[in-house]
């Protein structure tokens, strides 16, 4: 068995899909695909199939990992993809099929990391923060050495240093719209999400915003190679 990984994006009306109704549609996709898909053993066998980091719900995606293994002794990662996106539905696309090494750790355990594009709905942009508002708002967090954040989950509830997760928080020179960029830990142990950043930045100055302002999209997601630094899921694969 050969293992690859698959690349896609996730726009539009199936944004609002959850992740398990993601991984059921994905077994469909490559059954029609007709892609030569690994099952495990046993009395009840399943494709052999190991998702990233869940996307929210809501949320827009260029950068979505899956790994399927296959029976194949050398795949045609191009057959493959294009098999996939002949199968697929309107707003997931394949971007990339690369066969991984035999050491690759699966696209799970692999997280450490994710980059996002945050603006605001075009409805809700009167009601929030300007390009050079926002800015000055990330310059202060930027200056911060600690941005305690207070976490609530259905089962706990603790405050977290936000300033040690955020490895990149910027804002584009956009005039009409600010468009924010920034990369954060999405590891299973110490993940947080873009609202919560969002939510602390504006909570600086006071700023309440709009229920369902944020726009989100997700851009990429990163691994840590040996040295430290962040090398994206798509680069392990040849």
């Amino acid at each position: 068995m050969k293992k690859i990984r698959v690349r896609f994006t996730k726009h539009g009306a199936v944004r609002y899909i959850g992740h398990l109704d993601v991984m059921r549609y994905f077994q469909k996709c490559i059954r029609r695909a007709k892609v030569n898909v690994s099952y495990s053993a046993g009395y009840s066998p399943h494709q052999i199939m190991t998702f990233a980091a869940p996307l929210g719900v809501g949320l827009e995606s260029e950068g979505e990992y899956m790994d399927i293994g296959v029976e194949d002794e050398n795949p045609d990662c191009a057959a493959i993809k294009d098999a996939l996106n002949e199968a697929s539905v309107d707003g997931i696309r394949i971007k990339s099929v690369k066969v991984l090494p035999e050491d690759a750790g699966n696209a799970m355990a692999s997280v450490y990391a994710s980059s996002y594009e945050i603006t605001f709905y075009d409805d809700k942009k009167d009601d929030c923060p300007g390009t050079e508002k926002v800015r000055e708002l990330i310059e202060r967090m930027n200056a911060m050495d600690h941005c305690v954040y207070h976490k609530e989950t259905k089962k706990t509830s603790r405050d977290i240093d936000l300033k040690e997760f955020i490895y990149e928080l910027k804002v584009s020179d956009s005039e009409d719209n600010p468009v924010i960029n920034m990369t954060i830990n999405s590891s299973s142990a110490d993940s947080i999400k873009p609202g919560f950043v969002m939510e602390f930045m504006c909570g600086l100055d006071n700023i309440k915003l709009p229920v369902n302002a944020l726009k989100i999209t997700r851009l990429d997601m990163f691994t840590q190679d040996e040295e430290g630094n962040l090398k994206s899921l798509e680069e392990v694969g040849i």
